[in-house]
Order: C-alpha cells, then sequence, then structure tokens
C-alpha cells in the first residue's frame, strides 16, 4: 500500500508576498517550507540537533539512528516520543543499554576537537566506516522501473508542489513503483525519514531502491549502505567521492535519472 501523507501543518507556513513583473507588481501569499532545529534525545542525552522539516520525526529518528550505525536494528530503540518546544523539537528516545555505552564513549573521544566538517567521526581514517556487503543477486532493477518511479514520485511531493522547497526520498519496488515517500528541506534527512519508515513497516532493505530528487552525495550512499540498501538513482549527479564509495560498497549507483535516459556508475549488473 502506498504511504504518501500529506504535508503536516507544522510543515509550511504561509507569507506574504508581493510578485513583481516587468510591469505590475501583486500582493499574495506564498506557502513557505519550514525547518526548525530538532534534537536527538537518547536515554534523556543530546546527541545531536539537526535543521529539519517538522514532520515525519518519529521516522526520521529512527532513521538517522540507524543510518548512522548508532543502533543495527529498529529492535533497539523504543519509546520515540517528539516534543514540541518555542524553538523547536526533541526526539526523546530509548536505547539499548550497549548501544547507548557505544554512542557515549564515541562522543567523549570527539569532545573538545573543532574543525571536523563531517559530524561524528574523529578523523579522516574514520571516513569510511565499515559497512556490510550490498545483497547483488537480491536486487536487481526491472526494464523501465526507473522512468515508472520517476513518472509516480512526480505526483507524491505534497510539500514539494505547494513550496518548491523540499527534497523527496522514495522507496521503489523492483518494477519501479513508489512504495514510501518522505520529504524535508535536507536531503539527508529525507532519506533519514524514509529508511526509518521502511525499518517501521518491516520491509526489507534489499528488496528495492532509492530514488532522490537531489545529486547523491558521499553521505547519501554511506547511509544507505549502511543499512544494507543496494541501488540509489538520483535525478541529478553524483559526486566523486558518492561513486568510489558505491563501487568499494557494492552498491548501484545511477545518476541524471531522467526520463528514460540514466547513467550507471557502479554495479550495472543490477540494471535489467
Amino acid at each position: 500500500m502506498l504511504d504518501h501523507p500529506s504535508p503536516a501543518s507544522g510543515a509550511h507556513r504561509s507569507y506574504g508576498v508581493e510578485r513583481r513583473g516587468t510591469d505590475s507588481a501583486i500582493l499574495g501569499e506564498d506557502a513557505v517550507a519550514e525547518e526548525a532545529p530538532v534534537a536527538l534525545v537518547y536515554n534523556g542525552f543530546s546527541h545531536a540537533v539537526m535543521l529539519a522539516t517538522p514532520q515525519d520525526l518519529e521516522d526520521f529518528a529512527l532513521g538517522f539512528t540507524l543510518s548512522e550505525g548508532i543502533a543495527a536494528s529498529a529492535r533497539e530503540l523504543h519509546d520515540i516520543d517528539v516534543v514540541e518546544h518555542a524553538l523547536g523539537c526533541e526526539v526523546r528516545m530509548a536505547l539499548a543499554s550497549e548501544r547507548f555505552a557505544a554512542m557515549r564513549e564515541r562522543r567523549r573521544a570527539l569532545a573538545g576537537r573543532t574543525g571536523c566538517g563531517l559530524c561524528g567521526i574523529e578523523s579522516l581514517a574514520q571516513l569510511q566506516r565499515p559497512l556490510p556487503p550490498a545483497r547483488l543477486a537480491d536486487t536487481a532493477i526491472q526494464p523501465g522501473a526507473l522512468e515508472r518511479a520517476q513518472a509516480e514520485l512526480a505526483a507524491l511531493q505534497p510539500l514539494f508542489q505547494l513550496t518548491g522547497a523540499v527534497h523527496a526520498a522514495a522507496w521503489c519496488r523492483r518494477d519501479g513503483s513508489v512504495a514510501l515517500v518522505r520529504e524535508d528541506v535536507g536531503r539527508h534527512n529525507a532519506l533519514d525519514k524514509l529508511i526509518g519508515a521502511i525499518a517501521t513497516r518491516g520491509c526489507g532493505f534489499d528488496d528495492g531502491f532509492v530514488l532522490m530528487t537531489s545529486r547523491a552525495s558521499y553521505e547519501i550512499v554511506q547511509k544507505a549502505a549502511t543499512v544494507g540498501i543496494a541501488a540509489i538513482a538520483a535525478l541529478s549527479a553524483p559526486t566523486g567521492m558518492a561513486v568510489r564509495l558505491a563501487e568499494a560498497a557494492g552498491v548501484t549507483l545511477v545518476g541524471f535519472a531522467r526520463g528514460h535516459r540514466h547513467s550507471v556508475y557502479t554495479h550495472p549488473q543490477r540494471m535489467h
């Protein structure tokens, strides 16, 4: 069953606007996407504060936890509770004790360090964290699947249609039919929300592919590979680091997915 909820009321807000043309100015209102600080709190400990669209935050918290390797499965996270504040939101979660201890130890090692452009790593040597090998034989993208997924996704982005300001991440079956869609102002957040939604519904990460409306960056590939997603398609270009990581991790990476044309950068054997 397709899951593509309507935008939450807090995900957008109307603002006055003066629309100007060559010889005219018309007053009106525009729907504008919201972004809010979202604190991810594990066992009472604030781990990170992200700027995100304030909808599907339970999915976001679970997806972030899995894609960052904080937990290995949804069973290690419990009692996800979203608490709204004047300045943003807290997502409070109960994390399995051994996972929480490992997370705190990692944070202690980071204390006092500055100048890190990638959150959660201590050194360049940790940039490529261990990733599970993608299951090459288990994901075969059927002919026409990318074109079908693009056509379906175009109608399943209600917040983008309203504001024009957000990215979408879609979980697509092997035939290209779209099963889940999540939107956010941040492409990484959209993917985390999608990962959380997939895990909540008990779907297998090796039973389809992800379609992103953004470019394919290193972090997009890393997050997908961490949870075992074997194929990623993006409407825009990949980065060089993303291509190298996808090759090493056994992930099929597709860029410039536009209509019936696309570019397969790594592991083309999954494309049929």
